[in-house]
């Protein structure tokens, strides 16, 4: 009778153990620290998420991917690329550790882009709404019972990013077309949402590609601040290349105001604070005196 007395303990003690809803949360490994901050926003306790790379005063360019990176996606269920060139090294991470029914989410095919195309696809409005999307569906997948719960988060998450989306048509009303140029094409896809004219475009992408810019690109570079015909300079504050900080430099000779953004989502913040921060940086220089 002891035993039997012991059983209904034993069955739910069992039942608990098998339970959906207790468990492990869902392992989520991003490339980059941004999409890892998304995956979080919309997993909440019902994911674990690693972003690999974190570091904002580390230039992505120079990344490096580590045996523990390898490591950390042989585990995951879901991971998240940027791909369109980005990070060629997730791709070469994931071939090598494989793992069964891994879903695994390249977020430039979501938006249609591929190599060649400016792959600084974060800084697009568009561009998290449809990373949500699709990591709603996978964790739901995954771990369908907790679906309403992911649903939910999405839904949360689509409605945070109203105040940045607000921001930017405010800033489009005050300042589209107003030229301005840049030390890389980072902030490119904002630039177009806020329908700013963006120049020295050539001399971005040699910056982005580890290549000299060419002397002409210099020149025209150059002159454009010399003579403002830009009311703003934007600069990768997570890059030191001499030949933009001589430009850097240059700009703030001519009194022609310097905002630095990153590639990387500082520690401190979501994704929606960073977006609205460096609007708001953007925002002031711009009302600022034409010079």
């Amino acid at each position: 009778m002891k035993s039997l007395s012991l059983l209904p303990a034993a069955w739910i003690f069992v039942c608990l153990a098998v339970s959906p809803a207790l468990a492990a949360p869902v392992s989520v490994v991003a490339a980059e620290n941004f999409y890892g901050d998304v995956a979080r926003q919309i997993g909440g306790p019902d994911a674990t998420v690693t972003s690999i790379m974190s570091n904002p005063d580390q230039d992505p360019h120079l990344f490096e991917a580590s045996p523990s990176t390898a490591r950390e996606l042989s585990a995951a269920k879901i991971a998240i690329s940027s791909g369109a060139d980005y990070d060629p090294w997730m791709e070469k991470l994931l071939s090598a550790a494989k793992h069964p029914g891994r879903k695994v989410i390249v977020v430039a095919e979501l938006v249609h882009k591929k190599a060649g195309d400016n792959p600084h696809i974060w800084y697009a409005p568009a561009t998290m709404k449809a990373l949500a999307q699709r990591l709603t569906a996978d964790l739901s997948a995954v771990d369908p019972a907790h679906k309403a719960d992911y649903q939910k988060r999405e839904g949360a998450f689509i409605a945070s990013l109203a105040p940045l989306e607000k921001k930017i048509a405010e800033m489009k009303e005050k300042y589209k077309g107003a030229a301005v140029t840049a030390s890389e094409p980072v902030f490119g896809y904002m630039a177009q949402a806020l329908g700013l004219k963006m120049r020295n475009e050539k001399f971005q992408i040699a910056v982005m590609n580890s290549t000299e810019p060419s002397v002409s690109d210099v020149a025209a570079f150059e002159n454009d601040l010399k003579t403002h015909k830009v009311r703003v300079m934007l600069y990768n504050a997570q890059a030191n290349a001499p030949a933009v900080q001589r430009l850097v430099k240059l700009a703030k000779d001519e009194k022609i105001p310097v905002v630095g953004i990153t590639e990387t989502e500082p520690s401190s913040m979501t994704y929606q604070s960073w977006m609205l921060s460096q609007l708001g940086a953007l925002d002031k220089a711009l009302a600022g005196p034409v010079q």
